[in-house]
């Protein structure tokens, strides 16, 4: 069953600035041209996405699951100018090779999110395959002589730049402007794109677009009243925390959406660390959880935040959407075993991930054949006890376990108590680990 776009946008808190929401919302509903076609595009500074972009490729997702058609456009063109939106001082330049590598690699997180979604793969094109086929004079006749500099100047983007003397901006960015608004042109005429998406830094952008299909509609038809094309541009918010704090950043740095950058473990870990204020607020933004399901969780979340059952529907759901239900299973199922201590079932490379920020200390495997270590003398080794005294009072009350398994003051490790072969865990209490190597 089909949604309606803009009214999924709305609750979800995903609708900031449209060009024209009546009239879009008329042109989705019109019953003769059922399908319509919707773009955003994306930039290849990376060879990876950061969670930021996630918000417009939930957007495309959503427009697919309206019955519509989404197009992702990789920035493999405008990529080698660079979007000053947002941008303090000039970017440094990209090579071409940089460039398409990156776009390759970008590629395969929108088909990971929409096979995640139960949708189909969408449309995805490089502008690069417009783009580099204009000439510069046909850029200045054909588009250029579209645009006013006085209103170029007055695009934030723009703007911000020129009142910063120390940096300034270049034509070369200066233009990018005039690149992004082509790319709408262009798809609305070669592929019937009526609707852009982008962040609200790219509502200069969007406009600008939407304004140059319509005078190239105008300049097409002088003196005619043809009727002026139907075109639609529309932005998401910004994405904030409600500790002010920037959404995406962590101690480690930003969250990726590919899995070498960031593993789905600290994916999910990111998403179950949300903020109970915020909480709610992800669940509408990065699930595609339907509206009453997130209302019991938001009840459930108000009458025992501590239960964090909100918390572990996000980081599930989320993972799952990018990275699979079998990641997000491996991830639940560690995050399970670092709160309880039984990490032995974990595979080698989780468990090491998982304890990754923990005290670790290398050992000789030697001194666990024959009569082993004792744990007597190692708990004060590794810092876990102060003491040998106090090391036998933890071990006494049972607050110290090895891999999860509960041990005493007699109990010594051996090479039986091994994971993968090198690797032993201990734990004191609920929150002090250790992670001992053997080798």
């Amino acid at each position: 069953m089909s949604i309606n776009f803009l009214d999924e946008l709305r609750w979800r808190g995903l609708l900031h600035q449209c060009t024209d929401e009546q009239g879009l919302t008329s042109h989705l509903a019109d019953p003769v041209a059922a399908r319509r076609r919707a773009y955003a595009g994306f930039d290849p500074t990376a060879n990876s996405l950061t969670i930021g972009n996630l918000v417009p490729i939930m957007c495309l997702a959503h427009f697919a699951r309206a019955g519509h058609e989404p197009v992702v456009v990789m920035g493999g063109g405008t990529g080698l100018i660079g979007d000053p939106s947002g941008k303090t001082a000039e970017r440094t330049l990209m090579t071409a090779e940089t460039v398409a590598g990156n776009v390759a690699s970008q590629r395969r997180i929108f088909e990971a999110v929409f096979r995640g979604a139960g949708l189909t793969v969408p449309t995805i094109v490089n502008n690069a395959d417009w783009l580099c086929k204009l000439s510069y004079l046909d850029a200045l006749r054909d588009i250029g002589k579209h645009f006013s500099v006085n209103m170029m100047i007055q695009k934030e983007s723009v703007k911000a730049r020129l009142e910063n003397r120390e940096h300034g901006i270049s034509y070369t960015e200066f233009s990018y402007m005039i690149l992004q608004a082509y790319d709408f042109a262009y798809l609305f005429r070669d592929r019937a794109v009526t609707v852009q998406l982008g962040g609200s830094d790219q509502w200069g952008n969007i406009v600008a677009g939407a304004d140059l299909i319509r005078r190239e509609h105008a300049a097409a038809h002088p003196g005619e009243d043809s009727g002026a094309p139907h075109c639609f541009g529309l932005t998401n918010p910004l994405v904030t925390k409600a500790d002010g704090g920037k959404f995406g950043k962590t101690e480690s740095g930003a969250i990726w959406l590919t899995a070498e950058r960031t593993s789905p473990y600290a994916y999910y870990q990111f998403w179950l660390n949300a903020a109970d204020a915020d909480v709610v607020k992800f669940l509408k933004l990065f699930t595609l959880l339907p509206q009453a399901e997130v209302e019991s969780l938001a009840a459930a979340h108000a009458a025992n935040p501590g239960a964090r059952e909100a918390h572990r529907a996000l980081a599930h759901h989320a993972t799952a959407l990018l990275h699979g239900e079998h990641e997000a299973a491996n991830a639940a199922n560690a995050a399970t075993a670092l709160f309880s201590g039984e990490v032995a079932a974990l595979p080698k490379a989780l468990l090491q991930e998982v304890l990754a920020e923990v005290p670790s200390s290398d050992h000789p495997r030697a001194s666990l054949d024959a009569e082993g270590v004792a744990l007597v003398e190692l708990l004060v080794e590794t810092g876990l006890a102060k003491s040998k005294r106090e090391s036998r009072e933890f071990l006494a009350n049972g607050s110290v376990s090895v891999n999860g398994r509960k041990v005493g003051p007699d109990d010594r490790l051996t090479s039986a108590d091994l994971l993968h072969a090198e690797l032993i865990a201990l734990r004191r209490g609920k929150k002090a680990w250790h992670l001992t190597r053997w080798a």
